[in-house]
């Protein structure tokens, strides 16, 4: 792809190393930028550089944050005994428009996955299970997506918690096995938290 500009040739590489952007994508989003007024990139531009800057991770669960604290965490009336295990932001998010859950988030940041070379040392479990042993959690919900990355995901932290004398619980399988659940309708989703099965049982169905 030829272009007359080496600053719109730039814009559009930065453009295109954005997931499920190609060229001809990057080009075009590109184009309708510069048809805008010059302050709509600016303030474009301005947002994403505070988000990248300003941004804080919630130093109990692991969510995106403006604070140290997110709003989850220091809500008084969430239940903060009853952690819902997920893997990324997405999934708070796709629980949260449920309005089924009213316990608190772990983050952990991704799956285990030999593979991609993920361990369990670069996930946040290490901190969930702290929380457990502090004596204060009475359940722990796996709500990580059915693939194989997350059921092994679950069994590893499982494994970690299971001499601890809590709860553990996973989301009923009305998601799909292979589902992600940030692809999961609401009303899906929300019935799977809320008739959510003995972590146990899972594993005597796989």
């Amino acid at each position: 792809m030829e272009f007359s500009s080496k600053l719109l040739e730039k814009a559009i590489n930065e453009m295109a190393q954005l997931p499920g952007i190609g060229k001809r994508t990057a080009l075009r989003l590109v184009l309708h930028l510069l048809k805008q007024p010059s302050e709509q990139t600016h303030f474009l531009s301005q947002a994403l550089t505070s988000m990248r800057d300003e941004i804080k991770f919630c130093k109990n669960c692991h969510n995106i944050s403006d604070v140290d604290v997110c709003e989850i965490c220091s809500n008084a009336s969430r239940n903060h005994k009853i952690i819902c295990v997920v893997e990324d932001v997405r999934d708070v998010m796709a629980i949260e428009n449920t309005n089924q859950f009213k316990g608190i988030y772990h983050v952990l940041g991704g799956k285990i996955s030999p593979i991609d070379g993920v361990g369990p040392s670069q996930l946040n479990i290490n901190s969930l299970v702290d929380k457990v042993k502090m004596g204060s959690i009475e359940e722990i919900i796996f709500a990580l997506s059915s693939t194989m990355e997350g059921d092994t995901t679950n069994f590893y932290i499982f494994k970690q918690i299971k001499d601890c004398n809590i709860k553990t619980s996973t989301i009923a399988r009305g998601i799909a096995v292979g589902d992600e659940l940030e692809y999961a309708d609401e009303v899906t989703l929300g019935r799977s938290i809320l008739q959510r099965v003995p972590f146990e049982n899972s594993l005597k169905n796989n």
